[in-house]
This record gives structure tokens, C-alpha cells and sequence, in this order.
């Protein structure tokens, strides 16, 4: 792959625009239905693990943390898991217990930075974290957050109630339909965000301007250097195809697949 996502942020010589922020959330969205719909949670989504071709498309890369998810109540995942800057508030009050719900708030963290060309919420440690979220969607409570008093760290520090900040505010220049998706995904509640293969079908990615095609959308080069075009592979991953079906080894799924 010639570069990836964060590379594309930090080098762009001006703010995305929406046509181009539509096409990699378009990719990316596609991506994490296609992982979810297969009961895979990748736990570590960010700009850099998001791979950018030579022709512009985006993969999702870096497995290391992936697990199977299941309906199984009892299964305890760890929480020391995703990059800081993208880890869930669940994760931040040490949950064992979660779905693929930590992705989803991944992907609204990158949404965000790329309607910013910034992180939205950049702590330098655990604590400070969890003040960088409190501070725009307001201070949870049990109203709106009913799981929050279960865990485990809840009780470990307390912060003063604060207002949430209207996203309109915090992304000024980000268009109504872009705020109103993003709202869908920054929600404490686990289960009510929104999914993934729902999120495609948001007006946001139907209404001028219309998502750009992978081939329109900026390919910058990791150290300047000409990337080389190594071997394609025989088989390769596909979004729109069973996984069975597009993976290197068909038996290695075969377990997972009902």
C-alpha cells in the first residue's frame, strides 16, 4: 500500500472536501459492515491502520486486536485496546464486556477528523481522555447512559456535570447532514449507535456532492518516495462477496461461518 489515511490528513495542503471526506467514509463504512456482518470487531480502528492504495482505495489493515464477537453475554474481552484517541467511553471506564460497538465510535472519531483535518479528541492520557469526551457530549448520567454505573471503573473518579457542546460548534464548517450522521455514531450508549451497514444508507451520502470515486481522491507518498507495485495477490479481500469466499484460505473461516 502506497500510504494510509492519517498521512492523507496531515499532508493535505487544505481541508478535504466533502466529496472526498464521502468517498473514504463510503470505503471505510463498507469495510466495518462487511468485518461486522462476519462477527469480527477489528478493536483498533484509526487513520493509520486504514491503508490507502496506489488507485486510491481504502482497506482496513492491522488485525493484531480483531476478535470474534457473539451474542454470548458472559465473554470478557479486554479493555486495554484501540488507540487512545479513538478508544470508546466504555473502554475508558474499563469494560470487559463489549460489542462491536467500539468500532463504531471509531469511525465517528475518524469522521470527525476528517471533517476537522484534526482530532476531535486528543488526551494525552486515560484521564485526560475521558475529560476530552465528557467535555463535548456533556457529563453521562445514568439517564442517558443506564449501563454506565456497572463498570468497572465508574466509581474510581467522578467529574463535575457539564453540558454537552452542540456539535455545531465544535465542527463549525462541517455540513448539517455530515453533523447529523456523526451524532448517529458519538453516543455513549453502546447498542445505540449507529451501524455500519445502516450508516450507508444515510441521505448524507446521497445528496450533492455525491461521494468521489476512489481514482479523484489524493494519494500522497510515504517519504516522497515512488512507491513499487509488488505481486497481486491470487485472491484478495471483497467487501461485497461472502468471506468465505474471499479469503486466502476458505477453511480458516469455515468455524465462524453458519
Amino acid at each position: 500500500m502506497l500510504s494510509d489515511l492519517a498521512e492523507v490528513i496531515r499532508n493535505a495542503q487544505q481541508p478535504l472536501t466533502q466529496a472526498q471526506v464521502k468517498g473514504y467514509m463510503l470505503m471505510l463504512l463498507q469495510g466495518v459492515a462487511f468485518c461486522h456482518a462476519n462477527n469480527i470487531m477489528h478493536r483498533d480502528l484509526k487513520p493509520a491502520n486504514l491503508l490507502i492504495s496506489s488507485t486510491g482505495q481504502l482497506k482496513i489493515a492491522d488485525f493484531g486486536l480483531a476478535r470474534v464477537f457473539s451474542n454470548d453475554a458472559g465473554r470478557l474481552y479486554s479493555h486495554q485496546v484501540a488507540t487512545r484517541w479513538y478508544r470508546a467511553p466504555e473502554l475508558l471506564y474499563g469494560a470487559r464486556k463489549y460489542d462491536e460497538g467500539v468500532d463504531l465510535w471509531a469511525v465517528g472519531c475518524i469522521f470527525a477528523e476528517l471533517l476537522n483535518n484534526s482530532p476531535l479528541f486528543p488526551g494525552e492520557n486515560d484521564i485526560e481522555q475521558l475529560c476530552c469526551v465528557l467535555r463535548v457530549l456533556g457529563t453521562p448520567s445514568q439517564h442517558i447512559w443506564p449501563e454506565i454505573t456497572e463498570l468497572p471503573d465508574y466509581n474510581k473518579i467522578s467529574f463535575k456535570d457539564n453540558p454537552p457542546i452542540p456539535l455545531e460548534e465544535v465542527l463549525p464548517d462541517a455540513p448539517p447532514q455530515a453533523l447529523q450522521l456523526l451524532k448517529h455514531f458519538l453516543v455513549y450508549p453502546s447498542r445505540e449507535r449507529v451501524k455500519a451497514a445502516q450508516a450507508l444508507l444515510h441521505p448524507y451520502f446521497f445528496t450533492s456532492p455525491l461521494p468521489a470515486h476512489h481514482s479523484e481522491l489524493p494519494v500522497p507518498q510515504r517519504g516522497d518516495r515512488t512507491a513499487r507495485q509488488g505481486p497481486q495477490h491470487q485472491r484478495d479481500f471483497h467487501v461485497k462477496r461472502p468471506v468465505e469466499e474471499s479469503v486466502v484460505d476458505p477453511e480458516w473461516v469455515a468455524p465462524y461461518v453458519v
